[in-house]
């Protein structure tokens, strides 16, 4: 008996999901959770030793909210896209968290892949809410970059796949996933020197 591709697995685990039911969602989870989890690890690491939030918490958290959101996933590729905005709000709302408890004294700086890195240096990371509000920044320029930023940094997908969900081609969003890169690279850069400056005025 011929087995069904996971990609096959996967779209019909999404179609019972939208027919609802505590079932459709379990049998969702297993398929989606080793990527997810995958996923967390990966920002666990850029992170760096120390921080509260685990993997395990973090696909949990996305998980449901993206149960909440109830939306017709169309494909993996859809259902990848918009557990990248979850991704992207749990990692921030955590962060906001941990600020208000330390009084904005805990902020805690991220590695960024594929060169979105402050001008300071490539490895001297930047913080999560600063990410988070550069992104903001971006999307009321071009929005459809910080989609594929999401994707591809939240989400961990692949040009071609983030370009198939997008309908565009994989050169578009190549062209985004550059332009991008060499946006929030400058933002960032721009944000730190101005913190570094701020913090060498301090008395």
């Amino acid at each position: 008996m011929t087995r069904a591709s996971p990609d096959k697995d996967l779209t019909a685990a999404l179609r019972a999901f939208a027919d609802g039911g505590r079932a459709s969602a379990e049998g969702l989870l297993r398929l989606v959770y080793a990527r997810l989890h995958a996923i967390a690890q990966e920002h666990m690491r850029r992170e760096g030793a120390g921080h509260t939030l685990q993997p395990t918490a973090l696909v949990s958290e996305a998980y449901l909210r993206l149960l909440d959101q109830r939306t017709e996933w169309r494909s993996r590729s859809h259902f990848f896209a918009v557990a990248s905005q979850a991704m992207r709000r749990v990692l921030v709302d955590h962060a906001r968290a941990r600020d208000s408890k330390k009084r904005g004294g805990g902020r805690r700086a991220v590695a960024l892949p594929d060169a979105i890195a402050p001008e300071t240096g490539p490895d001297s990371g930047v913080d999560i809410l600063a990410l988070d509000e550069a992104l903001a920044a971006l999307a009321r320029l071009d929005a459809e970059s910080v989609r594929v930023v999401e994707m591809r940094f939240f989400a961990g997908m692949e040009l071609d796949a983030i370009a198939a969900h997008l309908g565009v081609s994989e050169r578009t969003v190549r062209r985004h996933w550059v332009y991008a890169k060499a946006w929030l690279g400058r933002a960032l850069g721009s944000a730190e020197r101005g913190a570094t400056r701020d913090g060498a005025s301090e008395p």
